[in-house]
């Protein structure tokens, strides 16, 4: 396996959960300032940045505090795929040698309760709003059902799921949930919208998440870096006739999520396979999702997944680790970071520093990825 001349030499986050006192920019720019530490450089030392936030303002406004280097800087909103956009902005500054150092950041501070969205913010009528239909746990709950009656897969699965995120989570010193949660106790939650229950769904939170990048040839500036190798960074949108949050019509014939798009040529450039993937981080707002997105992703096949979570397969220590840090389940989800904790926790994992939650044998490949509304999907390949 070649080495991409990509890679991450420095990450950084903020404690994901809810901070008094503390505002979303001041979140992401200390994730900034972690992320410098860590690759070794100094804030005048990038050359060019993306970041993003849904509620918490505008990333390159954080130059206030962390210095005004006149550095070109990217403002990225692409709902839940925010953070996954905004690297692959940066990952295409780096490859096209518009830069040698990169830095992206993503965080947010989200209000209690649901997201509460306009419908026509996203091209849709009033009454798909009156209908309750922006309520996104609607859409999920809706999507779960179709996808386990046509694979046949038993609810008792989507408790698995959280089951695994929470038991993550407490061997993760930075996540909101770190309490176990039984697979009883889980299913016999407070239902939200059936068949998902009140722990098998994340909740809107706040944190920040940041990453700094560079050019291969950069690293013999850096003599004490760590680098992970970013192999390839995709950024796909939904194709007509697809069923999408916020964009739910089914037609008679279904295209596939973007998600399975971005997948494809994320390992069609890596030059990987996803049999060679040692550990995934995929989006789970909730834990029909986690399930959805990894055959979307090509990581297993449509109806495999019982198996996979009955046999322990996407346990920490399984052939497949899944969702390590306890996902967004567990993390909650700030919608700028989101996408980067995915990379910091596969970053962490591939250098063998995640601690109680390290993943056994010295994985070697990692692959995260995001999926936000009205269909949007980014992926990534990583390697050591």
């Amino acid at each position: 396996m070649s080495c991409p001349p990509i890679a991450i030499v420095g990450i950084g986050l903020h404690p994901f959960g809810r901070h008094a006192g503390v505002t979303g920019l001041e979140m992401g720019a200390h994730a900034v300032r972690f992320a410098l530490q860590d690759a070794g450089l100094r804030w005048s030392d990038v050359q060019f940045a993306a970041g993003g936030s849904s509620s918490s303002g505008n990333a390159d406004t954080m130059v206030a505090d962390l210095g005004a280097t006149g550095l070109p800087f990217l403002n990225v909103h692409n709902g839940c795929a925010t953070g996954g956009s905004a690297l692959v902005s940066v990952y295409n500054a780096l490859t096209s040698g518009a830069c040698d150092v990169g830095l992206v950041v993503g965080f947010d501070k989200h209000p209690r309760g649901a997201f509460a969205e306009r419908p026509e913010d996203w091209s849709l009528p009033a009454w798909y709003g009156t209908a309750g239909l922006m309520v996104t746990t609607q859409f999920f709950g809706m999507k779960i059902q179709r996808y386990m009656h046509d694979h046949g897969i038993d609810p008792s699965i989507l408790a698995k799921v959280a089951n695994k995120a929470f038991r993550n989570a407490v061997k993760n010193e930075n996540a909101w949930r770190r309490q176990a949660l039984s697979e009883e106790d889980i299913l016999n939650a407070r239902m939200v919208s059936d068949p998902l229950t009140q722990y098998m769904l994340c909740s809107p939170g706040e944190g920040g998440a940041a990453l700094v990048l560079c050019r291969g040839e950069y690293l013999s500036r850096l003599p004490h870096a760590r680098p992970i190798y970013l192999r390839s960074a995709v950024l796909r949108t939904r194709q007509p006739q697809s069923f999408d949050v916020y964009s739910p019509a089914l037609g008679i014939e279904l295209s596939p999520s973007p998600s399975v798009a971005a997948a494809q040529a994320a390992f069609e450039r890596a030059g990987v396979g996803p049999s060679e993937i040692d550990i995934a981080q995929v989006q789970d707002t909730e834990s029909g999702a986690e399930l959805i997105h990894l055959a979307e992703c090509g990581l297993c096949a449509d109806g495999e997944q019982t198996g996979l979570y009955r046999r322990g397969v996407t346990e920490i220590g399984g052939d497949l680790p899944v969702n390590t840090d306890g996902g967004c389940i567990a993390n909650g989800e700030p919608i700028g970071a989101s996408g980067l904790r995915q990379i910091y926790e596969t970053v962490l994992q591939l250098r063998g520093d995640a601690g109680d939650r390290q993943v056994p044998n010295k994985p070697i490949t990692g692959f995260t990825h995001v999926y936000g509304a009205p269909g949007v999907s980014s992926c990534v390949v990583l390697s050591r």
